[in-house]
């Protein structure tokens, strides 16, 4: 006879990894009340203690409790193949679907992705989550993650990426900049002048890269890892800035006006798809996800993306 709820154990393991009941609550939406109360009625079941409680540095995990949270995340996970199995066999596309999305334009396309996604298959459960590139692959790899919207970034080995669209780079520059009202630039033209480098993990290494060529360092100016706050430094005069991605308006955040301008050269486009686990096609979830976006994108309904 089972002496836990599949319930009670998702909020062990979020208080586990969250070291607190109330960032636990936020990451599953429930009310504190009720994770406490599941926590309490698991330690009396099993008559453990599962965490130390620490008045200023929150809970942690006892001796007892690292070994249960382990076997916990192992039954969780169990059991939602268990409806993944269910929805393959009957051909339902349902359960549980968490998408990760990269800080660079998941503002822009997972929103509208997950809206069209959700009203076809209301069965399903998604939760999004916004993560640099390197996050992305550490949360496939330990599955806390199904799929991701990312660019081709230094992709592993280990992982498989289903592009949608090639876009190739642009150069972003404040009302008043000299290069502004250009059909395009090149490198060397950037060169004199200062940039506002978006220095997020392997992004970073992608804007920087096209300056080699040139035997020469950009002048950088200003760097931030918030594609909001870049656009509006651009936009006040910082500096130019290099993206991929362009917002549906040209306008900054505060809302004054910016110039995109094509990059020439041989700049490599970066392409944005779908990053999975190898074994992800296997998941009828997944899978038909993954074929959704493809299929938005062919009909021109990705914000921020043109047909190729």
């Amino acid at each position: 006879m089972l002496r836990f709820t599949l319930r009670q154990l998702e909020y062990f393991i979020a208080v586990g990894e969250m070291g607190s009941i109330a960032l636990a609550a936020e990451k599953v939406n429930v009310s504190s009340p009720s994770i406490s109360a599941a926590i309490t009625q698991l330690e009396q079941e099993y008559g453990l203690p599962l965490f130390v409680r620490q008045h200023a540095q929150g809970l942690s995990l006892t001796l007892a409790g690292r070994e249960m949270f382990k076997q916990a995340k192992i039954a969780l996970g169990e059991a939602v193949r268990l409806v993944d199995l269910a929805g393959d066999i009957s051909g339902n596309v349902q359960g549980p679907l968490s998408i990760g999305g990269l800080l660079t334009f998941a503002q822009v396309v997972l929103p509208a992705l997950r809206a069209s996604f959700e009203k076809l298959f209301p069965d399903v459960r998604v939760t999004q989550h916004e993560l640099d590139q390197a996050q992305i692959f550490s949360k496939l790899r330990r599955s806390e993650i199904d799929v991701a919207i990312t660019y081709d970034l230094d992709v592993p080995n280990d992982l498989s990426f289903e592009p949608i669209a090639s876009l190739p780079p642009y150069a972003m520059f404040c009302d008043n900049h000299p290069l502004a009202n250009r059909a395009s630039v090149t490198v060397k033209d950037l060169l004199p002048h200062r940039m506002v480098l978006l220095d997020l993990p392997f992004s970073s290494e992608y804007f920087l890269s096209f300056f080699g060529s040139t035997g020469e360092k950009p002048n950088i100016a200003e760097r931030t890892r918030d594609v909001a706050v870049m656009r509006s430094l651009v936009a006040n005069g910082f500096g130019f800035s290099i993206a991929n991605i362009r917002p549906l308006n040209d306008l900054s955040p505060d809302g004054k006006p910016l110039h995109f301008v094509p990059l020439d050269g041989n700049a490599r486009p970066m392409k944005i798809g779908l990053l999975s686990s190898r074994d992800a096609g296997n998941v009828n979830t997944i899978r038909t996800f993954i074929g959704h976006c493809k299929a938005e994108h062919q009909s021109g309904l990705i914000p921020g993306l043109n047909l190729d």
